[in-house]
């Protein structure tokens, strides 16, 4: 059963506390309770030495919830340090619904709330692990279609390809026989992101690439 007080932002409403903590540590019993919490959410600052059992439960509890539940008493005050201003509309909750058992629960089970969050927190962590994907140092062979083809153009429409997770390394013209020369690049990948097929089938065979370029092959697929 919740216990109330008078107003405990006044003195009399401290008095009323005072004279029932008369003979008693806590609020319900010899054990600290959501009670206790709730009316020390209340409380605006540590009764003074005129009312001396409310000053002594006011240190119990300060400490209790200090060295017991760190993490769960936000928008609570510990000794007469207050709490972070934005926990005030927390405390002020609190305080307007003191006679309602469950607006402030320390000792329950885990809320709907709480499972929610730590749901969320988790989904993160494997999307993050998720993004943490491998790279691949990739060496392609780029062959044109005679030996007509201007081949300084044919570079620039492969490196004119961009898309995220591909990044275009060193390249040099390799003689293939007859005047034709192919183009020998290096580039490298992000695995989730690029896959070499589908940049050579759906890019640089296509137009307007396929202007300069006849075939790609993979000369070497390496593991970063």
């Amino acid at each position: 059963m919740a216990v109330t007080f008078s107003d405990l932002h006044t003195e009399e409403g401290i008095k009323s506390l005072d004279q029932f903590l008369s003979g008693k540590t806590y609020i319900s019993g010899d054990l600290l309770t959501k009670d206790d919490i709730k009316v020390y959410a209340a409380v605006v600052e540590k009764p003074g030495d005129s009312f001396p059992n409310a000053a002594k439960w006011y240190d119990v509890v300060s400490s209790q919830l200090a060295s017991s539940f760190p993490g769960k008493a936000q928008g609570v005050r510990f000794s007469t340090v207050s709490a972070p201003a934005e926990a005030a509309p927390a405390k002020a909750a609190a305080t307007a619904d003191e006679d309602d058992d469950d607006d402030l629960d320390l000792f329950g089970d885990e809320t709907e709330e709480d499972k929610k969050a730590a749901e969320e927190r988790e989904a993160a962590k494997k999307s993050a692990k998720k993004k943490e994907s491998g790279k691949s140092s990739v060496l392609l062979d780029v062959k044109p279609w005679d030996d007509e083809t201007d081949m300084k153009k044919l570079e620039e429409a492969v490196r004119s390809i961009e898309m995220p997770g591909l990044l275009w390394g060193a390249s040099k013209l390799v003689p293939v026989g007859y005047g034709i020369k192919k183009l020998q690049i290096m580039m490298t990948i992000v695995d989730d992101l690029v896959s070499v097929d589908t940049l050579i089938e759906e890019h640089l065979t296509v137009e307007p690439c396929n202007e300069y370029i006849q075939s790609c092959d993979i000369v070497a697929f390496n593991k970063i």
